[in-house]
């Protein structure tokens, strides 16, 4: 029993590292490695050294994989490492592995499009499973360590829009550059969509005359904690009390039904939050 509960520990710390990682190896090898897209990261790196000498994109992956590690073991910590060497070591087999099937589009647009969206969100599911691809995601998550009011889309924009400049020096074509650009584009947006999307929850506001009724029932059977605000209500010139609380999206329906069946005139207000970080809440970088 215990090896069982260790095991669906180890799945659960785990999860997002194999579908994320599975996601930006299909946007490499299918989509961008075999029209000569680059986004950036390792995966740009690889398909450089793959069309110019002919080095298989798993391997070159791998290696440079392994060298980002040991550099950024001391400042990202050993946590982040163990789960980024687990990513960067699957992303490098699946890619190896996705090489040898023919592309699913030679539409060069096509691929720049669709082979950077799942490269972005392949990326942002690693992240929020706190790992990384590897490559310039170390190099990112480095420096946002130093500069941490920049969001890591930015940063990997910075990063892979050295390495998309580089290709033109190798392919010596424009057009290839300009379809790069379109990819890093839609990569750098998808990465921020999903983490930002990820972030933002919502802010709650129930007033009600029986605002102590309410709270107790809140707290006793949900995770989220509530802030009871002594309020006047001009239009029926009557005390009453309001009740704030944070919750993520999934959880407003069922936070609604709760308030209702004890005060179904109970005046509900929802505003977005943009994240919110405390207790019981994960902030995505």
């Amino acid at each position: 029993m215990f090896m069982i509960v260790k095991i669906w520990d180890i799945i659960k710390k785990y999860w997002g590292i194999v579908p994320g990682t599975l996601m930006t190896a299909v946007g490499v090898s299918l989509f961008l490695l075999p029209n000569k897209i680059i986004t950036g990261g390792v995966s740009g790196v690889s398909t450089l050294l793959y069309h110019a000498l002919g080095i298989e994109p798993g391997l070159s992956s791998a290696l440079i994989n392994i060298v980002l590690l040991l550099v950024g073991i001391k400042i990202l910590g050993k946590a982040f490492i163990v789960k980024t060497l687990v990513g960067s070591m699957l992303v490098s087999v699946f890619i190896q592995i996705f090489a040898y099937m023919p592309p699913a589009t030679s539409n060069v647009l096509l691929a720049a499009i669709f082979g950077a969206m799942l490269y972005g969100v392949g990326i942002a599911i690693t992240f929020v499973s706190g790992a990384s691809t590897g490559g310039t995601d170390i190099v990112g998550r480095i420096a946002q360590h130093f500069m941490p009011h920049l969001s890591i889309g930015s940063l990997l924009l910075a990063i892979d829009g050295v390495i998309i400049v580089t290709s033109l020096c190798i392919f010596r074509d424009f057009d290839l550059l300009m379809f790069s650009v379109i990819a890093l584009v839609v990569s750098t947006y998808s990465i921020d969509y999903i983490i930002q999307s990820l972030n933002i929850s919502k802010l709650v506001f129930v007033v009600s005359e029986k605002g102590s009724e309410i709270s107790q029932k809140l707290v006793a059977t949900s995770p989220r904690g509530v802030t009871k605000i002594d309020v006047w209500g001009e239009y029926t010139n009557e005390k009453k009390m309001m009740l704030l609380c944070a919750l993520k999206n999934k959880e407003v329906p069922a936070f609604k039904r709760k308030v209702r069946e004890i005060d179904p005139g109970a005046f509900i207000i929802l505003a977005e939050a943009q994240h919110v970080d405390g207790k019981g809440f994960l902030l995505y970088k």
